[in-house]
């Protein structure tokens, strides 16, 4: 999921990391300087339409690097949330770094991950502009609750609680969605699908080209190949 605004991921007070408050935290989370970027995978490919197998092993150190991977390949593309089948792994992963409505920052990654919405009758609906790093360059209206908590375990197998309001609630929806095998187009009206789809072709090598260039930046290309 995009990034609503570079500028919106405040430096210093009001970060949260792993669902908890920290005095001070940098722009860019340490994976990234850790990780390698990989191309991100893009809405057709057979991996994001299927739901994604359960992690069973722990604290493992390829489990650590897929998450390093995972978030300079976010921020590379300028995401406040990535799947792991958006980096053609098929694990029930995501990581974040994705400011709610108050400011506050959220930054963190959950494994095996099970998101518990409101209950109907105390569900507030937010229609909002959503994004896809793997639908490039297109951006919809689509509806999401305004509150979600996601439950599942950090990379050691500790247990996590991550509650998130207003856009940070939207994507952990989003990514919530991916590991189940769905995209935000599926939640689309066919017109405004296909709205989508035409978007995507008309913008995504400009959107490749500037991830290419921000990986330069980090002394890395990325692979163009499925």
């Amino acid at each position: 999921m995009p990034v609503r605004d570079e500028r919106s991921r405040p430096v210093g007070r009001h970060v949260h990391v792993q669902g908890r408050p920290v005095e001070s935290y940098p722009a860019l989370p340490p994976e990234v300087a850790r990780g390698s970027v990989r191309r991100v995978t893009v809405v057709g490919e057979e991996i994001l339409g299927r739901p994604c197998q359960e992690v069973t092993e722990f604290g493992s150190p390829e489990l650590s690097a897929l998450i390093d991977d995972m978030f300079v390949t976010m921020y590379v593309a300028d995401g406040a949330g990535l799947a792991a089948n958006q980096v053609n792994v098929g694990l029930r992963l995501f990581v974040y770094d994705c400011p709610d409505d108050s400011g506050v920052r959220h930054v963190g990654h959950i494994v095996n991950p099970v998101v518990d919405l409101p209950h109907p009758e105390n569900r507030r609906l937010l229609d909002d502009l959503e994004g896809c790093l793997s639908v490039p360059g297109a951006g919809e209206v689509v509806s999401r609750t305004d509150h979600a908590v996601v439950r599942g375990f950090d990379k050691e197998g500790a247990p996590l609680v991550i509650e998130g309001t207003g856009y940070f609630a939207r994507c952990l929806q989003h990514e919530t969605d991916h590991l189940i095998g769905h995209t935000y187009l599926d939640r689309l009206s066919t017109r405004d699908r296909r709205d989508a789809l035409r978007q995507m072709a008309d913008r995504r090598e400009e959107v490749f080209a500037q991830r290419a260039i921000k990986a330069a930046g980090l002394g890395q290309s990325i692979s163009r190949g499925p």
